[in-house]
């Protein structure tokens, strides 16, 4: 007997679904986000059941039992090291065994390549891996894992997009990890739209849920990424995983960043420094020393920031240009910094420092490609800006940090100790931090601590 077959809309941002086409989504406001998809009415979806202890039960045969909170055990064993210290740091602390990890980035960025090398590393220590590809052929695959290295254990490939015949694998095998290169090019029989398709994505990725917190099994997800930045798909996409990466970077530098944006096991605020060399990513232990490569001697408009990412201290090169404008409105432009932040500390420094910024063009960039918006950059950067102003250059030795306001006082920050400590471990002699945080801190050797309360005690101090 045929399926029926119906019309359904789905918004791409959250996943509403509706009978009909709206303008505006009822669950997210947002306009012109439905789209329309042929679905089954009979479909029937066999899932696994969850249990307590991650055993795998029949739906109707055994009670499920809620759990109190000291029957439930939590052993070291029940995370993973990966093999690289950095993603490590991102993930907190290693891979969570049931759990559901959202990879995403631009194209060519390295994805799939630093998925294969966890893959080879975890094989190395004994896990049974299971990477399943459906845009790759499994010679593509071995010319690929030819580059990386030697691959030993029980690391296996498959390449299938039917999602039924991957969750039999998945169930019989029983691996320890599981990669799906990409969610995008997965579908189900009893849906009749395209793979890729909102409901598709959707499906997909509630199968593989729920044979993650069923079976046990780390499953990693590759998505796509669109030209606005996020994960190609609808955005319940993200609030089904447990874990959100993303890749950043230009395909053409070296260097990439790795940014967890969501995490149910660690801070989101870590990030992973890699390099990418021809036999693929290497992590980067120390990225205040890669950050701080090539740094122009006795240049006006370059100065140095101590900038926290979780627990790590990172040291960075703010650089300015300020130059006098061609046209009738002043132009302004940052890169790694945000723009309105900008656009305020050139107020900040117009009304209370009485500098005529208005007839000058305004160019702010973060070196290495990283994109910072802790407030304790603000310093660095009003430092910056005065230095091109003035042509001055600031002593190449100097750390500044502190937060700005609008009456131009500096504010304190967080982890100021640790901040001038990692400067001082680099070689740096002077540290501009602000006052508040020195009255709190003991002195530290080997380091000149300037303490500021506003912004032209700092510029005093530095030009």
């Amino acid at each position: 007997m045929a399926k029926a077959k119906a019309t359904v809309f789905f918004c791409k941002e959250c996943g509403y679904e509706s009978s009909k086409w709206m303008g505006q989504c009822p669950g997210c406001r947002q306009w012109n986000t439905m789209v329309e998809e042929p679905v089954s009415l009979n479909s029937s979806v066999k899932m696994p059941a969850r249990g307590i202890g991650g055993m795998n039960k029949t739906i109707g045969r055994n009670p499920v039992k809620p759990a109190l909170l000291s029957e439930i055990s939590v052993d070291e064993q029940d995370r993973m090291g990966t093999g690289f210290d950095e993603l490590d740091r991102v993930l907190g602390s290693g891979v969570v065994a049931g759990s559901l990890v959202l990879v995403g980035g631009d194209p060519g960025i390295g994805k799939s390549t630093l998925l294969l090398q966890v893959c080879r590393n975890l094989a190395a220590e004994g896990k049974q891996v299971l990477y399943i590809s459906g845009e790759e052929s499994l010679k593509q695959i071995k010319l690929r894992a030819n580059r990386i290295g030697k691959v030993t254990g029980e690391l296996r490939f498959l390449c299938e997009t039917n999602l039924e015949q991957i969750q039999e694998v998945i169930q019989e095998r029983k691996p320890d990890i599981v990669v799906v290169d990409s969610i995008q090019t997965m579908y189900r029989e009893d849906i009749s739209s395209a793979p890729g398709s909102v409901s598709q994505v959707r499906e997909s990725t509630n199968v593989l849920m729920q044979l993650a917190k069923g079976l046990g099994t780390a499953i990693f997800i590759v998505g796509h990424v669109t030209k606005e930045g996020v994960v190609a798909g609808p955005r319940v996409l993200e609030h089904m995983v447990d874990t959100v990466l993303y890749f950043e970077g230009e395909r053409t530098a070296s260097y990439r960043i790795l940014r967890g944006v969501k995490n149910r096991f660690g801070s989101t605020n870590e990030i992973g420094v890699f390099e990418m060399l021809e036999e693929g990513l290497s992590e980067v232990k120390n990225p205040s020393e890669f950050l701080l490569s090539g740094r122009p001697k006795d240049a006006s408009g370059a100065v140095v920031a101590c900038l926290m990412e979780g627990t790590r201290c990172i040291l960075l090169e703010v650089q300015a240009l300020i130059t006098e404008t061609n046209f009738g409105m002043a132009r302004r432009t940052a890169a790694g910094a945000d723009y309105n932040r900008v656009n305020l500390l050139m107020a900040v420094l117009e009304k209370r420092c009485r500098y005529d910024l208005g007839r000058f063009d305004a160019y702010v960039n973060v070196a290495g490609g990283l994109r910072m918006s802790e407030p304790a950059m603000d310093l660095a950067i009003v430092i910056a800006m005065i230095s091109s102003y003035k042509d001055k250059p600031v002593d190449p030795l100097a750390v500044i940090f502190g937060e700005v306001g609008l009456a131009g006082e500096v504010r304190a920050v967080s982890m100021a100790e640790q901040r001038v400590h990692e400067a001082r471990k680099l070689g740096f002699t002077t540290c501009v931090l602000p006052k508040l945080c020195l009255e709190k801190m003991k002195p530290v050797e080997g380091i000149r601590l300037i303490g500021v309360s506003n912004v032209r005690e700092a510029i005093g101090a530095l030009l």
